[in-house]
């Protein structure tokens, strides 16, 4: 059975950090680029950012850049996602998803996408 479960997320106040972590099992993890999405309340899905198979690349959405950055360890099948800074406006559940190549903007576009984690930012 496929799984990514994300862990890690809470309630922060601004300016504060969190690290997500994403454990994946049932699929060859390092097979897959992984991405981060989140969804905030009321709003669509926005991809946060993604990393290649095996690191070597990393790659952001223009709002993230400089406050997120996304590692992975293949040899313990997790991705995590190191947000310094937060904002209100980042409050949003946090998903992890595996895709062969690249990223997407849709659930749709990934093979496997994880439960969700929720980050709040508020003081």
């Amino acid at each position: 059975e496929v799984q990514l479960v994300e862990s890690g997320g809470g309630l922060v106040q601004p300016g504060g950090s969190l690290r997500l972590s994403c454990a994946a099992s049932g699929f060859t993890f390092d097979d897959y680029a992984m991405s981060w999405v989140r969804q905030a309340p009321g709003k669509g899905l926005e991809w946060v950012g993604a990393i290649s198979w095996n690191g070597g690349s990393t790659y952001y959405a223009e709002s993230m850049k400089g406050r997120f950055t996304i590692s992975r360890d293949n040899a313990k099948n997790t991705v995590y996602l190191q947000m310094n800074s937060l904002k209100p406006e980042d409050t949003a559940v946090l998903y992890c998803a595996a895709r062969r190549y690249g990223w997407g903007y849709t659930k749709d576009a990934y093979n496997y996408w994880g439960q969700g984690t929720q980050v709040t930012v508020s003081s």
